[in-house]
């Protein structure tokens, strides 16, 4: 389940799903704003979990299986649990076929953050 609806877009992005807002240098956030982007963050902050997202968003298929990122030094139930946190953060979506699980990078959700995150020119 993707949290997109929770996610705070900034003017600028392709989404037309989720209602806009300013940059986060450019208006004060809202507590619940400030929430939802913890998440986001939270979910980030994890090494381990950087990797698995690296991976998917590196992957040349533009989608992962499980079964080809999930060798980051930790256990199987450790991948399933991290890969369920992007998950639940909106920062993955993901796709069953037969066995496997696809990953995929959600790139609204990153524009998102990336656009809340961007300092004006100086100069």
């Amino acid at each position: 389940m993707s949290n997109l609806s929770t996610v705070p877009f900034a003017p600028g992005t392709n989404s037309t799903a989720v209602p806009c807002c300013s940059p986060i240098i450019a208006a004060e956030l809202s507590a619940l704003d400030a929430e939802r982007l913890a998440a986001l963050f939270k979910a980030l902050s994890d090494p381990v979990r950087l990797r698995l997202l690296s991976r998917v968003a590196s992957h040349p298929a533009g989608e992962a299986c499980v079964c080809d990122i999930a060798d980051v030094g930790v256990s199987q139930p450790t991948v399933s649990h991290h890969l369920k946190k992007l998950r639940e953060a909106g920062l993955l979506t993901s796709q069953r076929r037969r066995t496997w699980v696809y990953y995929r990078l959600d790139q609204d959700v990153l524009t998102a953050l990336a656009a809340l995150l961007v300092l004006p020119s100086r100069g």
